[in-house]
């Protein structure tokens, strides 16, 4: 009877595990599918490169507001609700982009897809340590890497392959269908996993933070096109700064929070969640600038640049379940120091860019570079919320994902900025040192070139010694077992 009860709870534990992997393959390859397909819709719909962005910009700005309730949104919905509302969301919203007659209703579409992939992450993460024992969380997680990690890398070039033949719209109708079967194989396999409360929701905490996560990350994202020192850039961080310390302030004092900041008491959550976001803006700084360097500096198409990703892409993808492996058997702190020894070495090597540069050796630093992500991005984050008791486990994924697209948006604003100020900077010297005239064009787009690509080593400059922080930093990981809850048990005795 034993026997046949844990054969069934197997099998339970896999058909569950195997439909949110699917779900989580589709949303994640979504971010950045449609990336190189921009130029495109823009044409299509006769729109700005400034009004096309808001494609990538608002799922990004959604998923910001999204992310941080999710906690609430697991303590009051259950598994199989919560998952099957997500995909569902996610399925309306793409089938809106791919039949999208004006550019309103594609962007209706992408806020709806946001809404449902916000979800996503945090709650699949917590179905995974509610599912799985300590010593197999390395191994689950690691399957889930395949998706976070893969899934996105793969998305410029298969986005790049199909532009290239047919359609954008090609890109949502490939989608829609694995988004519908995911949906019925949910509503049919997963079952509820998570216990459930009536918690009340903080409405001025959601307002607070859709503010202030929202405002910031506008901010980020817009700065670099219409300056960082323009008044409505600086209105929307002064406006979401001080948004977000009100928030963060009201969680610290009401019993129930959306964001439980109480749980960096926990230092080993603290430690990795720092590293974490570190190595998640030295992360995005290879993904942002390798297209523009590759496009841009040694004008390559938007397929071959995508083209270099998928490499890494793949390797990320093959580590991710051996990394899990490791990770049970010896913990996280040697996989992230010998992971970041590897990304500090090939950051370095990606500062010295030249406009004659190879192809192959950009391609195998890059790939080498991923490879080194794939040994700690999925342990530090494991490694953190196993300090966590399980009853925290929602508010630990909810943090981190909230805080790594915080940091992604920081990144990616970042790093071009210091591109495109350093950039003009070693063109002007170029220019002057040469003593080229403005009327000779072809040495002026050399130095243009030029000066573009010790742009790009100075910001993979800076991406090297935030590496070289989180690799100390890494040298103080531990492995740890759940700890007590003192946070919502002291709530739970005052009331």
């Amino acid at each position: 009877m034993n026997t046949q009860t844990q054969q069934s709870d197997q099998a339970r534990t896999r058909s569950i595990f195997g439909v949110m992997i699917m779900g989580a393959l589709v949303a994640f390859l979504n971010q950045t599918l449609i990336n190189i397909a921009l130029p495109q819709m823009m044409d299509h719909f006769h729109v700005t490169a400034a009004t096309g962005n808001w494609l990538t910009t608002i799922f990004m700005l959604v998923n910001g507001i999204v992310i941080p309730i999710t906690a609430f949104l697991m303590n009051r919905f259950m598994t199989r609700q919560l998952y099957i509302t997500a995909m569902g969301l996610f399925t309306v919203g793409t089938l809106l982009c791919g039949i999208a007659p004006t550019f309103s209703v594609i962007l209706v579409g992408r806020v709806v897809q946001a809404a449902g992939a916000g979800i996503l992450f945090p709650l699949i993460t917590n179905v995974i340590f509610t599912l799985f024992p300590p010593d197999r969380r390395g191994f689950a997680m690691g399957i889930f890497g395949v998706a976070m990690n893969f899934a996105p890398a793969v998305g410029p070039t298969l986005s790049g392959l199909i532009v290239e033949h047919y359609s954008w719209r090609v890109l949502f109708f490939m989608m829609f269908p694995i988004a519908l079967i995911n949906v019925i194989a949910a509503i049919i396999l997963v079952k509820n996993v998570t216990e459930t409360s009536r918690p009340k929701l903080d409405v001025l905490g959601v307002i607070l933070s859709t503010i202030g996560f929202g405002g910031l990350l506008y901010a980020f994202a817009t700065g670099g096109t219409k300056g960082w020192t323009s008044t409505e850039v600086l209105a929307m961080f002064i406006v979401g700064g001080i948004s977000i310390l009100f928030f963060i302030f009201r969680q610290l004092k009401i019993d129930q929070p959306l964001l439980e900041f109480r749980i960096f008491r926990y230092r080993m959550f603290t430690l990795t969640t720092i590293i974490n976001v570190i190595v998640t803006m030295a992360m995005f700084s290879g993904m942002i600038l390798m297209p523009i360097y590759m496009q841009n500096v040694r004008g390559f198409s938007p397929f071959l640049s995508g083209l270099l990703l998928l490499p890494g892409g793949i390797v990320m993808g093959i580590m991710s379940p051996i990394t899990g492996r490791l990770f049970d058997k010896f913990g996280a702190r040697w996989l992230a120091v010998i992971g970041l020894a590897i990304t500090v070495v090939t950051t370095y090597e990606l500062t010295k860019l030249e406009t004659t540069t190879t192809f192959m050796y950009v391609m195998i630093v890059y790939t080498v570079r991923m490879f080194g992500m794939s040994l700690l991005m999925m342990p530090i984050f494991t490694a953190g919320l196993n300090e966590l008791a399980l009853s925290l486990n929602k508010y630990g994924t909810a943090m981190v994902n909230t805080l790594r697209m915080v940091a992604g948006a920081v990144g990616m604003a970042f790093f071009v900025s210091i591109m495109m100020n350093q950039g003009e900077k070693h063109v002007k010297n170029i220019v002057t040192n040469q003593q080229i005239l403005p009327t000779d064009k072809g040495s002026m787009a050399e130095a243009v070139n030029q000066g573009t690509a010790m742009g790009i080593n100075d910001a993979f400059m800076i991406a090297t010694i935030l590496s070289v922080i989180a690799f100390v930093l890494a040298f103080f990981i531990r492995k740890t077992s759940p700890k007590e809850d003192t946070i919502t048990n002291r709530v739970k005795k005052a009331s």
